[in-house]
C-alpha cells in the first residue's frame, strides 16, 4: 500500500537508543495500551515502539505487527527473541494493495500508526482497513513525522478518518502531529 517505503538499511538507525531522547516508546504509549490488548502495528521497521508494545500488553496479549519488507521483520524478530518478546508479537509481510488483516476484523483494541502513514499510497483505503479491524470504542493514535509531512497534510488525512468513520479522541496539541482517533461505540 506503499508508494515508497523507509529503506531497510535505515531501520537500523531507527532502533538507536538515542531516539529515545526525542521519542520514548512508554511514555507515548502507556496511557493506551493495557494488558491482555490485541494491537496492530503496520509499519514497525525494526520495532522500536514493537517491543514495549509487547511489554505493555503482557503475556496474555498479542501484538501483530505489518510490513511490506522482509528485512525489517526478521530483524524485528530477533530482537524480540532476544529481548524475550518474541511469544508476544505476530509479525506479517503485506504487499502494496493489501495489509493482509483480514482475519483480524472488529478484533484490535489499538493501532499505533506511528511516522508511516505519508508512505501509504491510498491512505483513504488504508485507513478503511484499520476502521474495519478495530473493536467499536477502541483507538488509533496517528503521528506523523514533521520533516516529511506538513501541518496541512496531517490535518487532511485526521479530516480523511473522520469521514471514514472516526472521531477526534484527543486533538493535536501545539506543533506535533499526533491525534489519537477512536471508532465511536455501538
Amino acid at each position: 500500500m506503499s508508494t515508497h517505503a523507509c529503506p531497510w538499511w535505515l531501520g537500523y538507525l531507527l532502533v538507536t537508543p538515542l531516539r529515545r531522547l526525542l521519542e520514548n516508546p512508554a511514555k507515548i504509549l502507556t496511557p493506551w495500551v493495557q494488558p491482555r490488548m490485541t494491537v496492530l502495528e503496520p509499519g514497525p521497521g525494526m520495532g522500536f515502539f514493537t517491543l514495549e508494545l509487547a511489554r505493555l500488553v503482557g503475556p496474555g496479549g498479542r501484538v501483530v505487527a505489518v510490513d511490506l519488507q522482509e528485512r525489517m521483520l526478521a530483524t524485528l524478530r530477533r530482537r524480540a527473541q532476544k529481548f524475550g518478546l518474541a511469544d508476544r508479537i505476530e509479525t506479517r509481510r503485506c504487499s502494496r494493495d493489501d495489509l493482509g488483516i483480514g482475519d483480524l476484523a472488529g478484533r484490535v483494541d489499538f493501532v499505533l500508526l506511528f511516522h508511516m502513514l505519508h508512505e501509504v499510497a491510498a491512505p483513504d483505503r488504508f485507513l478503511r482497513t484499520v476502521h474495519t479491524v478495530l473493536k467499536p470504542g477502541c483507538a488509533v493514535l496517528l503521528a506523523e513525522p514533521p520533516v516529511h509531512v506538513s501541518p496541512s497534510a496531517f490535518q487532511a488525512s485526521v479530516q480523511e478518518a473522520t469521514k471514514l468513520g472516526f472521531e477526534i479522541a484527543e486533538p493535536a496539541r501545539g506543533r506535533r502531529l499526533q491525534v489519537l482517533l477512536r471508532r465511536p461505540p455501538i
